[in-house]
């Protein structure tokens, strides 16, 4: 077996000074023809980030979609700056802030570096809707636990 149960929260990142940070590998299937990451890509990069930074705040997809009436995340609003290209094999960090959370609505700013150099930047709004498409307020928890993450950033 390689690696033990503990890996898998370090596969989710890490969280510090309210920043979540996560290491992500270029792979072949990333890249266009010209060996540089296919930009609809970054798209993925990103949603792993939010994913993950949900996960570690205790609030995980499939609880959501599975509770009575499901709850689910969706992006709202995206604004994204493309900088610079990521190239196959490179390791990439996502990090992501809280900016701001609303009464149904957490806004995040996200950024894809490489050693250092920002590649590319997303202001991104993702909200709380039911199965119907209604939007939900945040329970107060989590509500607490963004607002307490935007706070200790540094």
């Amino acid at each position: 077996m390689i690696g033990k149960p503990d890996d898998q929260v370090a596969l989710a990142g890490t969280v510090e000074a309210g920043i979540h940070r996560l290491a992500a590998r270029v792979y072949y299937a990333d890249t266009d023809f010209s060996g540089a990451v296919y930009h609809a890509r970054y798209l993925e990069f990103f949603e792993r980030g939010r994913s993950d930074l949900l996960r570690l705040a205790g609030i995980h997809h499939t609880e959501l979609a599975a509770s009575e009436g499901g709850l689910f995340w969706v992006v709202r609003d995206m604004a994204i700056r493309f900088r610079a290209a990521a190239r196959i094999d490179d390791v990439i960090i996502v990090e992501t802030k809280i900016a701001s959370v609303g009464g149904a609505r957490i806004s995040m700013r996200q950024t894809i570096t490489r050693d250092g150099a920002v590649l590319a930047q997303a202001d991104v709004e993702a909200a709380l809707i039911d199965a119907n498409g209604r939007a939900q307020r945040l329970p107060r928890a989590w509500r607490t636990a963004f607002e307490a993450l935007a706070g200790a950033q540094s």
